[in-house]
């Protein structure tokens, strides 16, 4: 049992390999300009794999496009203007955080209007519930059983007699 928990202490201390699909021949000689593309790449879809940058994607279309941002880094482009030009070229899904402005602004408002929707669909359910008190299971909710509904009740109640 020590052994296995040696192991774990172990594994813990392994740093997680992060998958790179960048390939020697895309990286750029200046290491500024290198992390600059990195940095960009992180903030970009892969338009194949789509839940993925193109950091970390191997399809070619990905590959293409951290070529073509190494390519513009070298041209002297800011980082902005990098992203502008694919924005341009491949539209907002290019990017894996989309901008805020009045297209996307659906995206970005719907998940917090539905969560304090809820909120207060659930705080009114709950104030109704409060106010309407514990439900009385001691009587049907029509009052009292007639004199024709107890003889029918009786009856069904009584066991069979086969």
């Amino acid at each position: 049992m020590r052994w296995l928990r040696l192991l774990v202490i172990l594994l813990l201390f392994i740093p997680a390999s992060h998958a790179v699909a960048v390939q020697p021949d895309e990286i750029l000689a200046d290491p500024a300009k290198e992390a600059r593309a990195r940095e960009l790449s992180k903030q970009l879809r892969c338009m194949v794999c789509q839940n993925q940058s193109i950091d970390d994607s191997d399809a070619p279309l990905a590959r293409d496009l951290r070529i073509l941002v190494r390519e513009r880094l070298q041209a002297g482009d800011s980082n902005s203007q990098v992203l502008d030009f694919l924005v341009q070229r491949y539209g907002e899904f290019v990017l894996l955080r989309p901008r805020l402005h009045w297209r996307t602004a659906l995206l970005w408002l719907a998940p917090p209007v539905l969560l304090i929707g809820g909120g207060l669909v659930l705080f009114l359910l709950a104030r109704r519930r409060g106010r309407s008190g514990a439900i009385d299971t001691t009587t049907p909710q029509g009052g009292a059983l007639t004199a024709d509904e107890e003889r029918r009740l009786a009856g069904l109640m009584k066991p069979d007699d086969r």
